[in-house]
């Protein structure tokens, strides 16, 4: 949903938490039918590249096809690498428990030091018309859509957002 579509989401605390736990399950299921019924140890990066492969698809076609919106804005998230832990801790351990325990939390701790190459530009400071505020802020003012970014970015206006990814009052 929002947490992994718009830039101007991905630099917020719970972006970070929200989707590696919303994204692991399907991966998870598709690695333990994979391994399970056919010893294959490469389920949960299968799936995830396929499930880039939809998300790139449905963010080119929707959001540059239909509104125009530019789709390095709307990038999907990183997972290949959380994924590729998930399968190697699969195939080390030869145990579903330890790989829901110790592949999970690889899965989870991975996931933003993952995608930091990407959105760290987006973390830049800039000055606009008189407010400090990050690059993705920026888009997403220039930007404007429909919905509850809008909402909660109207909340955070002026200089509300610090840089240590809080709301300060």
């Amino acid at each position: 949903g929002d947490w992994d579509f718009w830039t101007d989401w991905k630099d917020r605390r719970l972006w970070v938490t929200v989707v590696p736990i919303v994204a692991v399950t399907f991966p998870a299921a598709v690695q333990a039918f994979a391994w399970g019924r056919y010893r294959l140890p490469w389920g949960a990066t299968v799936c995830v590249l396929g499930l880039l492969f939809g998300e790139w698809v449905n963010r080119y076609f929707n959001f540059w096809g239909w509104i125009y919106f530019p789709v390095n804005f709307v990038f999907p998230s990183q997972l290949i690498p959380s994924a590729i832990i998930l399968d190697v801790v699969l195939l080390l351990s030869n145990s579903f428990t330890f790989t829901a325990v110790a592949g999970a939390m690889g899965w989870g701790l991975i996931f933003y030091p993952s995608n930091w190459p990407v959105i760290a530009p987006l973390h830049v400071p800039v000055e606009y018309n008189g407010m400090m505020m990050t690059l993705a802020d920026l888009q997403g003012y220039h930007y404007v859509r429909t919905g509850t970014p809008e909402y909660i970015r109207m909340v955070e206006k002026g200089t509300l957002r610090t840089f240590g990814k809080d709301v300060a009052p």
